[in-house]
């Protein structure tokens, strides 16, 4: 079962679990037309990969382009997208694959409303 957490927790959580990294999985489009979060600035590592292109079409190398990204295993992967669905697919995928996964629940929705900083 893959952990969830608000948004609102964020910030406390990395404090705790400092090698810890976020998966933004929205599309270009939705990074280009709603905006990014960055992570930066609150000391969380951002990476942008999506699991899907728009219109439900899937990203079959998905986990091929993860893997490019050489994130070490003992990393705890914060997954994102737009309220907290497709991430928790990746998440889940991720997480067959041996990482250890944890789902934004409220997505970069709640990363905004929750006044986290953004691009």
């Amino acid at each position: 079962m893959i952990k969830q957490i608000p948004s609102h927790e964020i910030k406390d959580y990395i404090k705790n679990n400092p090698k810890s990294i976020l998966l933004d999985v929205r599309t270009k489009e939705e990074w280009d037309q709603v905006g990014k979060p960055d992570g930066e600035k609150i000391g969380l590592k951002a990476h942008f990969l999506s699991l899907e292109f728009g219109g439900g079409i899937v990203n079959e190398n998905f986990f091929k382009e993860f893997k490019d990204l050489n994130i070490n295993q003992e990393y705890e992967v914060l997954t994102m997208c737009g309220i907290g669905i497709r991430s928790q697919s990746a998440a889940e995928l991720l997480n067959e694959e041996g990482y250890n996964c944890v789902n934004v629940s409220d997505g970069f929705t709640g990363w905004e409303n929750s006044g986290l900083p953004t691009t």
